[in-house]
Order: C-alpha cells, then sequence, then structure tokens
C-alpha cells in the first residue's frame, strides 16, 4: 500500500475510464469501500480532477526512475560491448548473467577422490 501524499505516475487504464496516462498525480485518500475494486483516490493537477484508480494503474514515480535508469545502462552497456568488440561481456549482458554468478561457479574446489568415493557411498546408503 502507498503512502498518502505520495508522488505517483499513472501507468495503465485498467477499466477504461479515460485516466490521462502518462502524468503524475498524488494520493490523497485511500478507497476503504470493498464494494468497489479500486484502492487509492489520486488527484491530477494537469487535469484538475480527482480519479479513483486500483493499484495496478498506478506506479510511484521513483520506482520509474530506477527501472529508466537501470535500462539506460543497460543500453550503455550494450552500445559500449558493440563499440569494442567484447563479445563475453555483449553475451553476458544479453542473458542477464551477473558477474557475482561466475565467482560462486568457479568458488568451488575440486573434490578429491577419496572424499567423492565417500560421498557417492554416503548418497548410495541413504
Amino acid at each position: 500500500m502507498l503512502k498518502l501524499g505520495s508522488k505517483v505516475v499513472i501507468v495503465t487504464d485498467l477499466y477504461e475510464q479515460k485516466l490521462p496516462i502518462g502524468e503524475y498525480g498524488y494520493i490523497i485518500a485511500y478507497d476503504k469501500n470493498a464494494d468497489n475494486v479500486f484502492d487509492y483516490i489520486v488527484r491530477v493537477p494537469s487535469s484538475n480532477r480527482n480519479f479513483l484508480v486500483p493499484k495496478e494503474d498506478v506506479e510511484l514515480e521513483e520506482t520509474l526512475i530506477r527501472l529508466e535508469a537501470e535500462c539506460a545502462q543497460r543500453e550503455a552497456l550494450i552500445d559500449y560491448a558493440l563499440a569494442t568488440h567484447n563479445e563475453e561481456l555483449f553475451h553476458r549482458i544479453m542473458k542477464g548473467d551477473s558477474e557475482e554468478e561466475d565467482t560462486d561457479h568457479t568458488a568451488k574446489e575440486p573434490v578429491g577422490r577419496e572424499d567423492f568415493i565417500r560421498q557417492v557411498n554416503l548418497k548410495a546408503w541413504i
């Protein structure tokens, strides 16, 4: 549940209420009526109106800015990988792998022959 006074952006219009998509507004109240599907009352200053909206129709402005920054960073890394012909970086970005996952796989030490046989026998016994 979003806080009162939060700055939100209208991202969709699920119930076709002619909401101003892409405009920002402020949450001025919660709609606690159990008989309808709306969660918030949003004041949109550019339209000079209040709208009843479900929680799926609005998103916090900070969240949208963060997602846009991550997208811009990803696109910049792709451009850099293509410009420098860095195939490894390009594939890692496109697959969504992170460097932390790569270090976890290399951190496993090889198991000695005796330890391997002991582990196999233990699993077979269980």
